[in-house]
């Protein structure tokens, strides 16, 4: 029997403002545990909450970005539930009136545009962080606690961990674009929660789901789905039954483990929080707020493709966050070759960003610096060799290109007076090249290069060699 996976998901996005979503306490990452708390994020009695406004405006632009219709009308509600790391021990969040509803998400599958629908976005307060590692057990850090998310979730409409992968990519893109977040999942500003099941293939009937929380990067993602697929799919071979729960992805070990029984929306006991009023949102604001949106990811991919004739693939990959579309832009608004600058910045640069372990906002070289080395190795002031050492030069020092030929010495050497003056020598030690070259025999040619490149330390310019070397020779066989 075949099966087929079904994926929907949940990605939780913690919002980029400056203060928690009801209370003013700083949102940044990082501060010493349990210092940035109040009587209302810690909630203490007889606090009252205030909505954060900055929260529904950047819930407002995820949504118009997802293609979410914006509700007019929605409120805050309590989610009971035993939250260990949640003083109050329930969750301000939104039930049955969120505040986006019904959007879509196109992604490219082998070139086959497939939609990932959007049932509704809300807004809603994280839970502060367990620390199991102390050997005083385990301990809560509640800085976290009240800071501001949007909670997505999809239809179930992903078919493999590479369609949930390429997905939840595309969502991360489109919200760095906008602006509302840093998405930096390393410091827990995205997060994913996987509900995925199993049915025959053909079959419309959903199976019994289970779903594994707070996935915290894309390789978790894939892994964990192909894991749960497969510990699916050998149960129901058994004859045994899927159990709905909610399952604790281990990355280390690659496996994941019964966590708890998955609770139903009535296990949570909501009912509308009678410390908040409704949040009513005027037409007039939504247009404003569409009108401010940036060229999205698609858009801008568009854009390239017809703007500088760049393939679809370059176009991708400079358009996959803001920041490289950005240093892209900046570098062809001054040197017209975006090709060029295509080809730098996809294959050169990200091998020295991984070996560095850095993210592109973090780079030391500028569009400006990187212009000026292109302009090098085009004018073949320098070689293309050349140019990549430089370049790492520049990365590891932030020098600019031109100071680092003149400390190197790299500059090609094209004064043809010189060049043939050493390729005279050269030819004329070696007389067996020059009879096997007119025998016919182009290889030695190439030899005769390495010579010239070797004697010249490698700054002889190629090209102008080949052209001097093939005049000396013919002299030569006179």
């Amino acid at each position: 029997m075949e099966y087929e996976i079904v994926i929907g998901m949940e990605i939780h996005v913690e919002l980029g403002t400056k203060t928690k979503i009801f209370c003013s306490c700083p949102t940044e990452f990082g501060a010493e545990e349990n210092t940035h708390t109040c009587p209302v994020c810690l909630g203490m009695p007889g606090v009252l909450p205030v909505l954060n406004e900055k929260v529904v405006e950047y819930a407002t632009r995820t949504g118009l970005a997802l293609n979410c219709e914006i509700a007019h009308y929605s409120k805050m509600d309590r989610k009971n539930y035993f939250y260990p790391d949640l003083p109050k021990a329930y969750q301000t969040s939104q039930f049955d009136l969120p505040i986006c509803t019904g959007g879509v998400v196109e992604i490219d599958m082998d070139g086959v545009t497939k939609e990932i629908g959007i049932t509704r976005i809300h807004i809603e307060e994280d839970a502060g962080k367990l620390l199991h590692e102390s050997s005083e057990g385990t301990l809560v850090d509640v800085n976290r606690c009240g800071v501001p998310l949007v909670e997505i979730v999809t239809e179930p409409d992903m078919r493999s961990a590479e369609e949930a992968k390429t997905f939840a990519e595309k969502v991360r893109n489109i919200l760095e674009y906008t602006g509302v977040s840093d998405c930096k999942m390393q410091e827990g500003s995205m997060r994913f929660d996987v509900n995925l099941s199993m049915r025959e293939k053909g079959s419309t009937v959903l199976g019994t789901r289970t779903e594994m929380k707070n996935l915290n990067s894309f390789r978790a993602l894939v892994r964990a789905v192909h894991y749960e697929s497969k510990r699916q799919i050998l149960e129901l071979k058994k004859g045994h039954r899927i159990i709905q729960e909610t399952r604790k992805w281990d990355d280390t070990k690659g496996t994941s483990s019964s966590l708890r029984s998955k609770e139903e929306a009535h296990d949570y006991r909501y009912f509308p929080e009678p410390d908040l009023v409704p949040i009513i949102i005027e037409k007039d604001y939504i247009a404003k707020i569409k009108a401010d949106l940036p060229e999205l990811p698609e858009a801008k991919k568009r854009r390239y493709i017809k703007e500088y004739k760049l393939p679809e693939y370059d176009a991708g990959v400079l358009t996959a966050t803001g920041i490289l579309a950005t240093f892209f832009e900046d570098a062809v608004a001054v040197y017209n070759e975006p090709k060029q600058i295509s080809n730098w910045l996809m294959v050169e640069i990200p091998p020295l960003l991984k070996e560095k372990e850095l993210a592109m906002e973090n780079i030391s070289i500028t569009p400006i610096q990187l212009v000026e080395l292109l302009k090098l190795v085009k004018n073949n002031t320098i070689s293309g060799t050349s140019g990549k050492e430089v370049l790492k030069v520049m990365f590891n020092t932030g020098k600019n290109p031109g100071d680092i030929v003149k400390e190197q010495g790299l500059a090609q050497m094209s004064d043809t007076v010189e060049l043939e003056a050493i390729i005279e020598k050269i030819v004329a030690a070696n007389p067996k090249s020059v009879e096997d070259i007119g025998s016919g025999s182009d290889k030695a040619y190439g030899f005769l290069t390495g010579q010239v490149m070797k004697a010249t330390k490698g700054q002889a310019n190629p090209q102008v060699a080949n052209e001097i070397i093939r005049a000396v020779v013919a002299k030569h066989l006179g």
